[in-house]
């Protein structure tokens, strides 16, 4: 396995290599990704693929009275994430679990919101994936993306050539899979460096498909 086949799933000490230089490479696009994410002081968040956890410390601070969960399909990603948050850990606020966002064993309608940064360009199954997204999230939560790619352009293909299992996708294509998965309010956000981020809005009523026969 190369070295960059860690971003997708972290192991060893490529792995533990991979997971700092992560936490620190992207930061920024993060700290812009959160800027559109609305949140009140006890809000109870996850965060999705969490990789090194900077991301919950950061989402921790911006909810100082809240719960923010991790998980991450990485043990490699778990035992940083949990490294770098055990104080919120020892508090009762935070936690972090290996697991796949395809089938998450949190409660139904219980987060606020669920962030995901650098994370769905690896989910092997989008659309479920967002379908679990969906249902963790409380009604009318929020679902944030955050990308340092948007795939606009062709030099986002030479990542899909050297990861394996890596799709880039565009604002459209991840609005088309959160659309089917039941969400509304879909804004995206673009920055002249190319980041993407993507936040949509669970439903707060069923909506019902009528079929015409």
């Amino acid at each position: 396995m190369s070295f960059f086949e860690n971003t997708r799933k972290p192991v060893g000490l490529g792995g533990k290599i991979m997971v700092a230089m992560m936490n620190l490479g992207h930061s920024p696009v993060a700290r812009w990704g959160l800027r559109f994410l609305e949140l009140t002081p006890d809000a109870k968040v996850l965060d999705c693929g969490c990789g090194g956890g900077a991301n919950i410390k950061r989402l921790l601070k911006k909810c100082p009275e809240g719960i923010v969960k991790g998980i991450d399909y990485s043990p490699v990603s778990v035992e940083k994430s949990k490294k770098v948050n055990d104080a919120a850990i020892a508090e009762g606020r935070c936690a972090v679990l290996q697991g796949s966002v395809a089938d998450m064993i949190f409660a139904g309608d219980w987060f606020d919101a669920v962030t995901a940064f650098e994370t769905v360009y690896f989910w092997p199954d989008l659309p479920q994936c967002f379908r679990e997204v969906y249902r963790v999230l409380k009604p009318g939560g929020t679902f944030l993306i955050c990308n340092e790619s948007n795939g606009d352009t062709d030099k986002d293909k030479k990542w899909t050539e050297i990861i394996g299992g890596m799709t880039i996708y565009t604002d459209t294509a991840l609005k088309e899979y959160l659309e089917k998965a039941g969400f509304c309010q879909i804004q995206s956000h673009k920055n002249k460096k190319g980041w993407l981020c993507v936040t949509a809005q669970k439903r707060t009523s069923p909506v019902w498909i009528t079929r015409q026969i």
